[in-house]
């Protein structure tokens, strides 16, 4: 199926990216239309990298602090849009995959932008939260968006900013900063990640060629819903009008509410376990085969073996729904070779999931932040090491299920240290302690990571293990601080935190 707008032939696959100033090359800029060119502001206030980072977080930031209510009151597709019209709707601009769900769709966004990249397309992926750096959340071709490059476009969208009715939140500035970019980049497809939910979702504004919901479980359960269906109903907003869906094995509450929506839309729904499946082979530290088939009667060219550096079965789903995906591109406008499958597969990289950061001693950091999350990472370890006991290091957001957490993690660990990672919405480790000891195991209190991971090194015993886990920004400080530890590149981080920023219009004022 085509989408209006683009091509029925083969999509052009550029074979380089060599980024200009923006005002150079911009096809947005350089003789735009009048809404094109209405974010050119020459009044802006110049700002460095830190102040922009700073300036976006000063924005409503419900990735930092709680949102009460999941409603077209609090979040709504208007405010994206009059912001995105004001620049020339870029969304529109360039072909998209669109992924929703609980757990894995970073990964299987991360596989399939790969996979593009490695058949030769010009690619763009938009992803969040970000472990180390702001920049990670947009990249073209596998690479963050330069420093350079945020803030200059933050400077150009803030006088949109401030003057969009009902206060534009963190994530839509950044949505609509990175569908820019995408535009101006002149990306052959883009692999957009949802936020929040879906239907809600900042990124719902785009028509892609073809949508991927992951596995669902409760999460978010007092935004989104206390049930299954009513999370489902949620991520099942992203399904438009005639565009193929894949979707992840759902349980029947979840998976009734996405045939439902997707007859009521016209769309083709395509299910992993129903259309298309897959079969685990041999797994080890550096990586699993698996493989692939498809179900219909007329089979897949995709059909076949791959292997893929990402560690966990749970990330066999993921693959396969990625390949599925790809299989739908295939079919329309897009050219994509099998051994590009196979090739974007093997070198996919997503890190702080199942990630080891050392074999000697044994250091595993997974960004788990729900009970069935971590159900799935206990599984996993279980199966990659099996019998290994785990001094843990545990810290998990304010807002979680850290009972239901903690409980998973009791039966494969010998020894919990709670702590905090950097991050506005971290759970007090104090309280943490009082959680683990409410399910009936005992913790150690940690002010830091830093100190978390010495003091868990002391605490291993002969063949045992270290594990990070809880939490996506407390893997992000592990990965940081190991790298400290063992006198290795640190990864790129922005280290903004003690920065505040103040409009004009607000100087003088308490921040």
């Amino acid at each position: 199926m085509q989408r209006p707008g683009f091509t029925s032939t083969c999509i052009s696959r550029k074979k380089e990216y060599n980024p200009q100033p923006m005002q150079q090359t911009s096809p947005l800029l350089a003789g735009g239309t009048e809404g094109e060119n209405r974010g050119k502001h020459p009044d802006s206030v110049a700002m460095n990298y830190p102040e922009t980072i700073a300036y976006l977080h000063s924005l409503t930031d419900y990735e930092k602090t709680r949102i009460e209510r999941y409603a077209p009151e609090t979040l709504n597709l208007s405010r994206v849009e009059r912001l995105l019209a004001a620049v020339g709707d870029p969304h529109t601009r360039f072909p998209a995959v669109h992924i929703a769900g609980t757990k894995g769709k970073g990964s299987t966004a991360a596989m399939v932008e790969s996979c593009l990249r490695a058949a030769g397309y010009h690619t763009g992926l938009y992803t969040s939260p970000h472990l180390h750096t702001f920049r990670e959340r947009i990249q073209v071709d596998g690479q963050n968006i330069a420093r350079e490059e945020v803030v200059e476009l933050v400077q150009e969208v803030e006088p949109l900013i401030e003057r969009t009715p009902g206060g534009v939140t963190y994530f839509e500035a950044v949505t609509t900063i990175g569908f820019l970019y995408f535009a101006r980049a002149e990306v052959d497809v883009a692999v957009i990640e949802v936020g929040l939910g879906g239907r809600l979702d900042a990124t719902n504004v785009l028509t892609p060629e073809v949508s991927i919901i992951t596995s669902l479980s409760l999460e978010h359960t007092y935004l989104l819903g206390d049930t299954l269906a009513e999370i489902a109903y949620e991520k099942a907003g992203i399904i438009k009008p005639g565009i193929p869906i894949i979707s992840a094995p759902q349980r029947d509450e979840a998976m009734r509410v996405l045939r439902e929506t997707s007859r009521e839309r016209g769309s083709q729904l395509t299910e992993v376990g129903r259309d298309w499946d897959y079969s685990p082979g041999p797994a080890d530290l550096d990586g699993q085969l698996f493989t692939v088939w498809c179900l219909n009667d007329r089979g897949s060219e995709l059909d076949g073996e791959y292997w893929i550096p990402l560690l966990g079965r749970h990330q066999l789903e993921n693959g396969t729904s990625a390949i599925a995906a790809l299989d739908i591109l295939r079919q329309g406008s897009f050219c994509i070779p099998v051994e590009s499958v196979h090739e974007g597969l093997r070198s996919v990289h997503w890190p702080g999931r199942l990630e080891i950061l050392s074999r000697e001693p044994l250091v595993v950091g997974d960004g788990a932040h729900n009970p069935y999350s971590l159900g799935v990472l206990r599984e996993a370890l279980e199966e990659w090491f099996p019998g290994q006991r785990w001094v843990t290091i545990f810290g998990a957001s304010a807002d979680k299920d850290v009972a239901g957490m903690v409980s998973v993690l009791l039966p494969i660990s010998d020894y919990i240290i709670v702590t905090r990672s950097d991050h506005p919405r971290a759970a007090a480790p104090v309280k943490l302690a009082d959680v683990v000891a409410s399910v009936g195991g005992g913790a150690e209190v940690s002010v830091n990571v830093r100190k978390s991971i010495r003091r868990g090194l002391t605490m291993i015993d002969s063949g045992g293990g270290l594990l990070v886990t809880g939490s996506t920004h407390l893997v992000a400080d592990a990965r940081e601080e190991w790298a400290r530890y063992t006198n290795s590149s640190l990864p790129d981080n922005d280290e903004v935190a003690s920065l505040s920023f103040v409009p004009d219009s607000d100087a003088g004022k308490e921040t």
